[in-house]
């Protein structure tokens, strides 16, 4: 059997230490220490403070929600949750932040979509009442789901 032993200095232990303490406060006072997960500046803890957030982005709805409830983001991901992030994350908002977390979702039928056949619906994510993350739905069969930003009338 080989035995090693190694001799250690007090005082080059404690400067260690004492640089890795400093190491990991100049690290917090840079990154800001824990912080939560990022969402939208807006407050949207009253319904007309979201319609009036979705006329910002271009949509007119309903002035009452179709659907609201409680959804949690899962913790684990998956293809499809994979390609709603990064919806999401084209928007300027990443869900993963929010793993395991209930937020508030709100669903508003859009009123002036262009040309739409089938109905059309926008969808909130809210946090702490502030938006995480959202999309607009069109469910007529060749209808597609994009962000919450209306395009420009061309």
């Amino acid at each position: 059997m080989l035995f090693m032993t190694a001799k250690l200095d007090r005082n080059k232990i404690l400067i260690a230490l004492g640089a890795v303490a400093i190491l990991i406060l100049a690290i917090i006072l840079l990154f800001g220490g824990v912080t939560e997960p990022t969402t939208a500046t807006v407050n949207l803890s009253s319904n007309d403070a979201r319609v009036d957030y979705l006329k910002t982005l271009g949509w007119e709805v309903h002035a009452s929600p179709a659907e609201s409830g409680q959804v949690r983001i899962p913790k684990q991901s998956s293809e499809v949750y994979d390609r709603y992030n990064d919806l999401q994350k084209m928007q300027g908002f990443d869900l993963t932040q929010f793993a395991g977390k209930t937020v508030e979702r709100y669903v508003y039928k859009v009123t002036n979509y262009p040309n739409a056949t089938e109905p059309v619906y926008a969808t909130l994510l809210i946090y702490k009442n502030k938006v995480v993350g959202g999309d607009i739905i069109n469910t007529a069969p060749t209808g597609a789901i994009q962000g919450l930003q209306k395009a420009p009338a061309e």
